[in-house]
């Protein structure tokens, strides 16, 4: 008897009209806010995700030993995983199954501008995933010069 009048009250709860829910839509009037519209504007430090960046953001920096030692710790932590240490592809996450990067001493990659780079790790290409939104548009310079400094050197291993 207790379970049919619980039944009962719930189905008491369901008047059919709990797909449409109240709410406001665009441009409608709204007592809730002061100036009495629905759509209010986004707080003050919003960032669109979806805007392109701006110029300055995306300026390769001047070249330098500072640029250089951060593209080297930011690739150690970002890359190396991947890529090794080497740039050769030979590392932890393949070794373990993950699918195998190219190598980034592959003739057209060693031919590919440093802007190539930068569009990978930003957007990312194949299997990699972008990285945009952990690695700041400087840091990704930084690794694009380091990665650049690997395929001159030919990814010659440390004796």
């Amino acid at each position: 008897m207790k379970r049919v009048a619980a039944i009962a009250l719930l189905l008491a709860g369901c008047d059919g009209n709990m797909v449409q829910q109240p709410r406001y839509d665009d441009y409608e009037r709204s007592p809730l806010f002061a100036d009495g519209k629905a759509p209010q504007a986004a707080p003050e430090g919003t960032v669109d995700r979806q805007a392109p960046l701006h110029a300055a953001e995306t300026m390769r920096p001047p070249l330098d030993a500072a640029l250089m030692a951060r593209g080297r710790e930011r690739y150690g932590i970002y890359c190396a995983m991947c890529h090794g240490l080497d740039g050769r592809g030979e590392a932890v996450l393949p070794a373990r199954g993950f699918p195998k990067p190219p190598s980034l001493l592959e003739p057209r990659l060693v031919a590919a501008p440093s802007q190539h780079v930068y569009d990978v790790v930003t957007h990312g290409y194949g299997t990699m995933y972008a990285y945009s939104d952990r690695v700041s548009p400087h840091d990704r310079w930084a690794i694009a010069a380091y990665v650049q400094a690997l395929q001159m050197s030919g990814g010659a291993r440390a004796r």
